[in-house]
């Protein structure tokens, strides 16, 4: 069946390799742009390509960057005292979509002396007075505030991290026990 039609396999191998997409859909997506809009699959390619020359890592705070420092960092706007830790440059744009947070970022994605030297240069060159830990919940994340913590122990910072716990709408048997664990540990007066 696969004779004579391996660039489409190709293109359905591609489409599969990307997270959270299975043969079906990988299938679905490759006979969509090959069969039904050529013009869909011709954008799609540019703009991929596009992403690729163009997008890098901020050389301040590691968030994504068309350029060398990226919008945040460059925003005198924002509130240079307070940054928010995430692991992921992604998770800036869930937070930002949540329109709660009006500090800096920085990002760490991996917890090595390079991250840890350039965070405490980003917090003194920002006069940091807080920071937020926006990171999944989980034992090694504690322990990784907790060494970030250590590391920037003779600043003058006060820390946080995001609440945890039971999420709006969903019945407690579909929460698992560190949420639960931890909804129970946070709970608050009313």
């Amino acid at each position: 069946m696969k004779r004579g039609l391996e660039k489409f396999y190709e293109l359905v191998e591609a489409f599969e390799s990307l997270p959270t997409i299975g043969k079906k859909s990988a299938l679905r997506l490759a006979y969509h742009v090959v069969m039904n809009d050529n013009y869909c699959g011709i954008k799609i390619a540019h703009s991929i390509e596009n992403a690729l020359k163009n997008i890098t890592k901020c050389v301040k705070c590691g968030s994504m960057s068309e350029h060398e420092i990226c919008e945040f960092c460059l925003d005198d706007s924002r509130d240079s005292t307070k940054i928010c830790i995430v692991q992921s440059a992604k998770d800036i744009f869930i937070i930002e979509d949540s329109k709660q947070f009006d500090g800096k970022y920085f990002v760490i994605e991996e917890l090595d002396q390079e991250a840890i030297d350039a965070l405490t240069n980003f917090v003194d060159d920002n006069e940091v007075e807080m920071v937020l830990f926006a990171i999944t919940p989980s034992i090694a994340n504690d322990a990784f505030i907790l060494y970030i913590e250590d590391k920037l122990k003779n600043k003058d910072i006060r820390f946080s991290k995001i609440a945890q716990g039971v999420p709006t709408g969903v019945s407690l048997e579909n929460v698992d026990i560190l949420s639960l664990s931890k909804a129970i540990q946070s709970r608050v007066e009313i």
